[in-house]
């Protein structure tokens, strides 16, 4: 066993220095074939400093490209992570290229059409040799070629996720051997073999050539993480974890690192990070837009609303933002001006105090455009939960469970819940209580796609419904 263990990895060795000579060939033939293209004799003719960085950039690859670990084991992982780090680090490559003619004097006589030709050519077939590498170690490991064994400890909902996405993704190479359960007598899947202690973990793991240990326990168990580590601390073998953070329901969870430790986040909503940024700036792009774009319809409802009765043109009232902070919202008023006293009382259909400007408004959401003012300044986004009244947070807390965490992200001019229709009034609790299930799935499952779907809901059929009033 250990002489066809000791000749797969240095097969493996073999196809991996391969793997990065076919890289940098990659990058020479691009720069060649471009070259051809572009200059009539080609690099040949043209400056010598295309040919010095086509052969810079190629070797630079031999160092660059693992540094980044392009050639690291990816089963399992994320072939859109594959691919963002593989841009990554060609664009390392290519700034060292640059950097290096700039220092040289030479920049000046690059072709910036070979330049460009060149970069997204070498980008196109790096990503394309992966495309085709992992497609054909796909296609062996179904056949349960260059598969890894793999003991699950714990069988519980995350044991049974696990060994059900082995099952789903048979390319990525893994086969589930045996499975730890124990304390309970629940059967394990047709030829997988049940192991009843960690002893009997240990000698089938050493028996039947297991590379890969998934420790899968309730988070309760975490104590019996360091006797399954202290047994195979002499094992050539790797050990997974799996923290069951899916039975803690929050948001979401992410891994991060904090005063130089990991740490995993376990009520970290998705609009955070890099996609917090590019959601807000989208946000404040859309948001002037529609300032600018519908500033004569803002103008028209601003002289009816002023003309209907006497009072101001907007409505602020006091709101919950991002993580509580509190802003005033704005709205146009729709109602005759009146003090509430001490407390909010929604509008009810025939309500006396609505105009007759403000019950269009109201019926078509119309009110809510000035909105976007809100979205400007960075205080709401174009979708997402919709603000409540803070006396109406104080009341709902208390009735429903999760109710604050729509409080993690910003609060939106439309959302998810609208769409759906749950608008309007909620003079029960449980009018209530589905719009904040609608709103945490919104949180959870939050993508630009699933944005750009509520915008575009919205503006086709989202501004008027039985439920405004």
């Amino acid at each position: 066993m250990s002489r066809v263990r000791a000749f797969v990895a240095e097969r493996q060795a073999a196809l991996q220095i391969l793997y990065r000579f076919a890289d940098a060939a990659i990058v020479a033939a691009c720069g060649a074939v471009v070259g051809e293209l572009l200059f009539p004799h080609g690099l040949r003719s043209a400056a010598p400093v295309h040919g010095f960085i086509t052969v810079l950039c190629s070797v630079s690859t031999l160092l660059v490209f693992p540094a980044c670990g392009l050639y690291n084991s990816w089963r399992g992982r994320s072939r859109a992570a594959l691919a963002v780090r593989t841009l990554a680090a060609w664009g390392a490559v290519c700034m060292l290229g640059l950097v290096t003619a700039y220092l040289m004097h030479q920049s000046a006589a690059l072709s910036r059409l070979w330049s460009m030709g060149w970069v997204l050519s070498v980008a196109v077939m790096l990503l394309a040799s992966r495309v085709l590498l992992y497609g054909m170690l796909g296609s062996v490991r179904v056949h349960g070629i260059n598969a890894k064994r793999v003991v699950i400890l714990g069988y519980g909902s995350l044991g049974h996720e696990m060994y059900q996405r082995v099952r789903n993704n048979r390319g990525a190479g893994y086969d589930v051997a045996g499975i730890y359960d124990e304390g309970t007598e629940q059967p394990v899947p047709a030829g997988v073999t049940r192991l009843d202690s960690l002893q009997q973990v240990c000698t089938f793991v050493r028996n039947n050539g297991v590379r890969e240990i998934w420790l899968t326990l309730p988070m309760a168990a975490c104590r019996d993480l360091y006797d399954v580590v202290s047994h195979f601390r002499n094992d050539l073998i790797d050990i997974r974890w799996v923290p069951d953070v899916m039975s803690v329901e929050l948001l979401g969870h992410r891994f991060s690192d904090f005063l130089g430790l990991p740490v995993i986040d376990l009520n970290s909503p998705p609009q955070s990070g890099i996609t917090g940024l590019l959601k807000g700036s989208f946000d404040r792009a859309f948001a002037l837009a529609a300032l600018v774009g519908l500033s004569p319809l803002l103008l028209l409802i601003a002289v009816l609303v002023k003309c209907s009765s006497p009072g101001t043109v907007l409505f602020r009232q006091a709101r919950l933002g991002m993580d509580g902070r509190p802003f005033h919202v704005y709205k146009f008023r729709t109602m005759v001006q009146h003090q509430d006293a001490g407390s909010v009382t929604q509008a009810v259909r025939g309500d006396a105090r609505v105009t007759r400007i403000g019950a269009f408004l109201r019926r078509t959401s119309l009110d809510e455009l000035p909105q976007f003012v809100n979205v400007l300044r960075g205080e709401m986004s174009v979708v997402g939960p919709r603000p409540h009244a803070i006396e109406h947070n104080e009341i709902y807390k208390e009735v429903i469970d999760r109710y604050m965490l729509r409080h993690r992200v910003k609060p939106g001019i439309t959302g998810w819940a609208q769409i759906n229709g749950f608008r309007g009034q909620t003079d029960t609790v449980e009018k209530m209580r589905k719009r904040i299930e609608f709103d945490i799935f919104y949180i959870c499952n939050w993508s630009f796609r699933l944005d750009l779907q509520i915008i575009l809901r919205t503006a086709l059929h989202g501004w008027t419904g039985r439920e405004a009033f």
